[in-house]
This record gives structure tokens, C-alpha cells and sequence, in this order.
């Protein structure tokens, strides 16, 4: 049951990722590229453009979510 659940929130982590990653290539394509390479870009990316990254953003806070059930139900 646990790693289902780890399972779930690393897929539903990584299609958060890449709809935040089409969000940063849609605005253009230095913020893509500095969302990939530069970590802390992507958080500036998202204080900066709330609207387009906040559903992606949520997303991903779903699937760190099911990993966290994941880990304390192991």
C-alpha cells in the first residue's frame, strides 16, 4: 500500500514538474531554460507569475503529499 502510494505522488510530482516547465517555456524560452538549469529560477518563476504556475505548483504539493502518506503509512 505504502509504495503505491510513493508511486502515485512521484507521477503525479513529475507531471506537476513538466506543467510547470511548459508554464515557464509558454511565458519564454530563457525562463524554461533557467527553470531547468537554475534552481532557484523556478521559484522566482512562480512568485513572479502566479497565475500561470499556481495550478502546477498545486500539483505538485498533491504528489508530495501522497509520497509523505506513502512514507508514514510504511
Amino acid at each position: 500500500m505504502s509504495m503505491a502510494l510513493m508511486i502515485i505522488g512521484y507521477v503525479i510530482l513529475v507531471l506537476g514538474s513538466i506543467l510547470f516547465l511548459i508554464a515557464a517555456f509558454s511565458e519564454s524560452i530563457l525562463w524554461g531554460l533557467a527553470c531547468i538549469f537554475f534552481s532557484p529560477a523556478g521559484f522566482i518563476f512562480l512568485l513572479t507569475h502566479w497565475e500561470e504556475a499556481k495550478n502546477p505548483f498545486f500539483i505538485q504539493l498533491v504528489g508530495v503529499g501522497f509520497i509523505a502518506a506513502g512514507m508514514f503509512v510504511a
